[in-house]
C-alpha cells in the first residue's frame, strides 16, 4: 500500500485527505494550525493528523517523511510557504508531489522546483460548473486524449431495470460501463454483464467523445 502525505487542511487539503482515509488508504495529514488539526480529527476527516510546522525540514524528517510516496502540497494564500515545503519534500526524496496553486504563475514555479503535477482547485470547479449547467446529463469527465474519455452520466431511463447484457452498450453505442455508482446500495460497483441498473445510478463510461455528446441526448 502506498503511503500518502497530505500537507495542509484548508478546503482542498482537507477534502483530499477525507477522500484518501475513507478509501481505506495509508495518509498522514499535518497542518501548523492545531485548531485545524484537532478539527479535522474530531469530524472524522482523518485519524493520523498532527501539528507540525511543514516548513521546518527537522520536524518533517522526525515524522518519517521521506518513507511516504505521495505528498499533497495544499497550501495555497501562503505562496512562500507552499514553495519552500515542496521543494523540501523534493530533497527529501517524496517520489510524487502534487501541489496546489492559486495562479499560473505560482504553478510555473512550482514546477520549476520539482512539482509532478500542478491542480487549479477555482479553475477546475469553475469548469465544472460550467460544463454541468451545459450539459446536465453528464455530471464529470477525464480527457485522456481528443477522441477517448471517461464520463459519469446519470443512467438514462431507457436504461433502467436493464442489465448490461441485454443492452449490449458495447455494440450499439461504443462504450463500456466500467463502475457504476449505485444509488440503491449507496456505493460503488464493478458491474457484471447479468448488473442491472437501477433508477438513480450513476455509470462511469469509457468511451469517445462523439458518444458522450450522443448520450447527452438520450432519455
Amino acid at each position: 500500500m502506498r503511503q500518502y502525505l497530505v500537507v495542509g487542511l484548508g478546503r482542498f487539503g482537507s477534502s483530499v485527505a477525507e477522500t484518501l482515509y475513507k478509501a481505506g488508504e495509508s495518509v498522514l495529514a499535518i497542518d501548523v494550525d492545531e485548531d485545524r488539526v484537532q478539527e479535522a480529527i474530531n469530524k472524522d476527516i482523518i485519524d493520523n493528523a498532527v501539528e507540525v510546522d511543514c516548513t521546518d525540514e527537522k520536524s518533517l524528517a522526525d515524522l518519517g517523511i521521506n518513507n511516504f510516496d505521495v505528498a499533497f502540497v495544499s497550501i495555497g494564500t501562503n505562496i512562500q510557504s507552499s514553495i519552500l515545503i515542496t521543494l523540501t519534500l523534493k530533497e527529501m526524496g517524496i517520489k510524487r508531489i502534487i501541489c496546489k496553486a492559486v495562479n499560473r504563475a505560482h504553478g510555473k514555479v512550482l514546477e520549476k522546483i520539482g512539482a509532478d503535477e500542478i491542480v487549479f482547485p477555482e479553475t477546475y470547479m469553475g469548469q465544472r460548473v460550467a460544463l454541468q449547467e451545459m450539459k446536465p446529463n453528464i455530471i464529470e469527465h477525464l480527457k485522456f486524449s481528443e477522441e477517448f474519455l471517461i464520463i459519469e452520466v446519470k443512467a438514462p431511463k431507457s436504461f433502467v431495470e436493464r442489465d448490461l447484457l441485454g443492452l449490449d452498450l458495447r455494440k450499439i453505442y461504443n462504450l463500456n460501463v466500467i463502475a457504476i455508482r449505485s444509488a440503491e446500495k449507496n456505493k460503488v460497483i464493478i458491474p457484471s454483464a447479468d448488473t442491472i441498473i437501477n433508477e438513480g445510478d450513476t455509470l462511469v463510461i469509457a468511451t469517445d467523445a462523439k458518444t458522450a455528446r450522443e448520450l447527452e441526448e438520450l432519455k
